[in-house]
């Protein structure tokens, strides 16, 4: 996976070993766009990056058996995020809106289930893929304005 928009920093490695180095990578890549040519993103498009780059790679490395690929591209209108990882099962909403799911949470059996609705919500598009070497990738694209 590539980083687009920028030249990678030979001293940082391109899959971030967090969510805060993941969060910088996508921070120098919309501080490009904003010196660009045409209009800035967003403060709340910018939000919504960092805020979907963190869901993404700590449910990766929380439940996804580690980040394998990490990218960031831009095109005029959008920023799209690439998470890869280790494991195969695809994202799945839990019902953590339910009475059972706060139960379950209440009781420790449960946690979180907020960020994948939360990626839903604010992803323009979203592609899932389970490459044949194993794992999965997710693509999210979010709008710049």
């Amino acid at each position: 996976m590539t980083t687009g928009q920028r030249t990678p920093n030979r001293n940082r490695p391109l899959v971030p070993q967090d969510a805060a180095e993941a969060r910088a990578q996508v921070a120098e890549v919309l501080a490009v766009a904003a010196t660009g040519t045409g209009s800035p993103p967003s403060t709340t498009a910018v939000g919504d990056a960092l805020l979907v780059t963190s869901e993404l790679v700590t449910n990766a490395l929380r439940h996804g058996g580690g980040l394998t690929g990490f990218g960031v591209e831009l095109d005029p209108g959008a920023v799209t995020i690439t998470v890869a990882d280790a494991s195969g099962e695809l994202p799945h909403l839990t019902d953590a809106g339910t009475d059972a799911g706060r139960s379950e949470r209440a009781s420790g059996l449960a946690e979180g289930g907020f960020g994948w609705p939360l990626v839903r919500l604010l992803a323009q598009e979203i592609r899932l893929s389970l490459p044949p070497e194993g794992g999965k990738t997710i693509e999210v694209r979010l709008p710049l304005h």
